[in-house]
This record gives C-alpha cells, structure tokens and sequence, in this order.
C-alpha cells in the first residue's frame, strides 16, 4: 500500500464514517427536521487532519487551498466560519476517534510509558492577558526545559515510546504534574497493567505520588532528586527518557502546537484535538502499512 497523503486520508475517512455509523452517539447533536449538512463530520475530520498535516496554521489560508487545490477530493467546503464552528463541534468525536484508532493499533499494551506536561501558549502582550476570554483558564507559569514564563495552558500527555498517545489533558499552567498524572492514568482508554512502567523527570517526586502508583503496580522510573539516593532504572533514563521531548517537538516543530491560534477555550481545545489527533492517524497508518518508523511525518506533509 502507498504511503502518502492521499491514502492517509481515504483510510481515516473509511474508518472515521464506519466508526460514526457504528456509534452515532458520539456525533454532535443535530436537529431531526432541518437542512442536511452538505459536508460530512468524517469529511471534516479529514479536512482538519490534512490541515495539520500540511503545516496550515491559519483556517482562512487552509479554506482557500481547499477550496483551489481539494475540490475533486471534497465537492463542498464550508467558509471560514461555518468550518470553524464545525470543527469545534466536532472536538468530543475526534476524542473518540483517536482512541478507537490507538486501541485498534494494539500498540498500547507497550510496558513502558513516558509521560511529560509541556507549555501551550495562548498570549504574550499584558494586553491580551487582560482582554483575553481564555482568563479563568489560562494563566502564568514557568517553563524550565526552555527557561522563560509563559501565559496560556499546559498539555500533559502520556504517550508509549513510539509517540502514540495514550491519555491527554489541558490543564492551567500551574497545575500539579503529579496529580494530573493520577486523573490521566484514571480515564486511560485501556486497563493499566499490573507491572505498567512510566518513566518521568524529577517534577513527578513525592512519596504520596509513589504510593498512590505502588497501590496500582505502577513503577515510576524517574531521575533521583539533589540529595536523594540513587533510585532504581536509572540505565533506561538516558536512552529512553528523551522519547517524550521528542513527541513533543513533533506536536510543536512538524504539527504548529505553538502557532494553535486559539482564542476561546473551545478553540484551543479543537486545535489541540487536531494535532493530537493528527500524530495518532499517522502512528495508526504507519502501524498498519508496516513502516518501520511509526512516528515520522515526511510522507505526509506535502
């Protein structure tokens, strides 16, 4: 089977609309009596896929190339507004769908996670904080892998090795890493395995953190703090530690995290969806046509 775009977005189409005709439970609420959408909900989670994919980071310029360079692909597509307000919508089902896709892969039952929170950020004039609608959820905080304040949120993800995530969250940019790790690793789409390892850095410390995750048969692998004794698995860190860095880089540096351009909390979350989203469609082909690295974006991004 080809490896590219196109085939990436027949296949997730395929899946997506036999995936809503299964479950139309999970679709977003629509009138019984009204005018029939003219574009699909599987249609536009394509859409927003081959967005991200090929680097668009503004709908308007994306609803232009779309509707130039896709009309044989997709006959109708919605102006700016009706598309942004579409794919809003459709957040909770792209939740779904990217579960049913990393579920299906098998690749979950991997017994080594990673996990890591990273900075989202939504504004950077003093301006924009006080005028902003995303005050009451975005807030200040400090990232130290780069060094700087920021204002906006905080994504914190749970991902296997391969990049394939396996629970997410958008938290306040001051939220306790350590708890949050608890609620993800409660809502996780599948049974977390007696013996599971999740490998962290040091901001994943304290003894009620290592209790709570003993009482589940969660090892935690993470770097011993200034002054503590050496902790066990700290042969695995140096190779296997920086796999959660790496994802995030992909979110940031192939799939724009940074350039989300949200400006409500249900905007940024539809972004955040799509990127997440995006990388788990990839990983899920990937898997499927047998591609040695599962992570990489090169066949789909032009």
């Amino acid at each position: 089977m080809d490896n590219d775009l196109d085939t990436l977005a027949t296949a997730l189409y395929v899946t997506t609309d036999d995936f809503i005709t299964t479950h139309p439970h999970r679709a977003p609420d629509r009138p019984a009596v009204g005018i029939q959408p003219r574009i699909s909900d599987a249609e536009l989670i394509v859409l927003a896929i081959m967005e991200t994919l090929l680097g668009f980071t503004s709908e308007r310029r994306w609803i232009r190339f779309a509707h130039t360079r896709l009309t044989s692909i997709f006959p109708y597509v919605p102006q700016q507004p009706g598309y942004n307000k579409r794919q809003r919508n459709l957040t909770v089902l792209m939740q779904h769908v990217m579960t049913h896709l990393a579920t299906s892969t098998g690749l979950l039952d991997d017994d080594v996670w990673v996990v890591d929170s990273t900075p989202v950020e939504c504004g950077r004039s003093r301006e924009t904080v006080k005028r902003s609608d995303l005050a009451g959820y975005a807030g200040y905080g400090y990232c130290a892998s780069h060094s700087r304040f920021f204002w906006g949120l905080r994504l914190h993800l749970v991902s296997i090795l391969h990049g394939l995530p396996v629970g997410y969250t958008l938290t306040g940019a001051k939220a306790d890493e350590r708890a949050t790790l608890l609620s993800m690793l409660d809502a996780v789409p599948v049974a977390v395995p007696a013996g599971q390892i999740i490998m962290a850095d040091k901001g994943y410390n304290g003894a009620w953190l290592e209790d709570e995750l003993t009482g589940g048969a969660v090892e935690l692998i993470r770097p011993a703090r200034k002054g503590e004794t050496p902790r066990p698995g700290k042969q695995f860190l140096k190779p296997l530690r920086q796999t959660i860095e790496s994802v995030f880089d992909t979110l940031k540096g192939q799939l724009g995290l940074e350039q989300h351009g949200g400006r409500t909390i249900s905007g940024v979350l539809s972004r955040v969806m799509r990127r997440l989203l995006a990388l788990t469609a990839v990983i899920w082909h990937n898997h499927t046509t047998g591609q040695l690295v599962l992570r990489s974006l090169t066949a789909y991004d032009h």
